[in-house]
């Protein structure tokens, strides 16, 4: 399998998760149960979906339309991000948003960020406080575009990260998914994968404001020997029960890369179990689809589901793909 398939298959695997939790997204477990029983496939979101009020089935959200907007500014730029750039552009994004009437807008951390810089902050300190999982759901094309090597790669993670989430838990994350789907696109096993990327979420933790909350890495390495081996079910209530599945970095990235260890061979049925979990399933499932896409190349996704979203959303993948894979060819 070459570079490029993993490429497409992590994007393909981020854009599939995300639509598949896009109906379920900030609901609680019992709810999705109610409304939709098992989530099998893409479905349509029900008329009081609280982020995507009827939004028909493979509809992308934020975390595919960022990565998007932060691929498209990389290959501009070069391979480099202008933080005042990426400022300008998130909020564009959310300006068109709210002219579209979706309630699917910036994140927590991402709006504080840049009501800040909108103030006059200084793009490196307005991202401090950021500890929610913005920086991991769109850190896909800095992937991409990166090979795996950790300072190279925690350098490109933290400009990507700076102007958001420039904080331990923030970087950390990010650096996490990053580094799953660096080594999965240069064809690291499934297993090298997830220890690229605990040695990542170790070294990231040392960037960045310093933010109160569990240890990414120690909770990634505990978490991955934990669900080894569990069938769906009992999966399905340690990941929600324990791990936890909201926008915290400490929680939606181990959840994310837990599922990935556990289904790791299975990632249709890992996605769909992400997106009946309750919480933040859009983000879990697209990361999550982030780093499988890179194991299994587009072509092990599935074609059916993965078609839909392409068509719904009118996506064309590979010329970013493209673009980004030159950019990590330079590096």
């Amino acid at each position: 399998m070459s570079a490029r398939d993993r490429a497409l298959g992590a994007f393909a695997g981020l854009a599939l998760g995300d639509a598949l939790g896009m109906p379920t997204q900030s609901m609680s477990r019992a709810e999705i149960t109610r409304r939709y029983g098992r989530i099998e496939t893409l479905v349509d979101a029900v008329a009081d979906q609280p982020i995507a009020p009827g939004m028909p089935a493979g509809s992308i959200t934020d975390d595919t339309e960022q990565a998007l907007l932060l691929a498209r500014l990389l290959i501009d730029g070069d391979g480099r991000i202008d933080p005042l750039v990426f400022a300008r552009a998130l909020l564009d994004w959310e300006a068109d948003m709210i002219r579209r009437g979706s309630a699917d807008l910036l994140g927590p951390s991402t709006k504080r960020a840049l009501d800040l810089l909108q103030s006059g902050a200084d793009p490196a300190e307005a991202g401090r406080g950021g500890s929610t999982n913005g920086a991991a759901m769109r850190i896909t094309p800095v992937a991409i575009a990166t090979p795996p090597e950790l300072d190279c790669l925690l350098d490109a993670v933290t400009e990507a990260s700076l102007v958001t989430h420039n904080s331990s838990l923030g970087i950390a994350a990010a650096a996490a998914v990053a580094a799953a789907v660096s080594a999965g696109v240069d064809g690291a096993s499934l297993p090298e994968a997830l220890d690229h990327a605990e040695a990542a979420a170790a070294a990231g933790a040392g960037r960045g404001a310093w933010s109160a909350g569990g240890d990414i890495a120690a909770r990634i390495r505990w978490a991955r020997g934990w669900v080894s081996g569990l069938d769906s079910a009992t999966l399905a209530d340690a990941v929600y029960q324990v791990i936890g599945t909201s926008v915290a970095a400490q929680e939606s990235v181990v959840a994310a890369i837990a599922l990935a260890q556990a289904l790791g061979e299975r990632p249709a049925d890992a996605l769909t179990l992400a997106a009946g979990l309750g919480g933040d399933t859009d983000t879990v499932a697209a990361m999550c689809g982030a780093i499988l896409g890179a194991q299994h190349g587009f072509a092990g996704l599935p074609a059916g589901p993965v078609g839909t979203v392409l068509t719904v959303n009118r996506l064309d993948l590979g010329p970013v793909v493209d673009g980004l894979l030159e950019l990590r060819g330079r590096k």
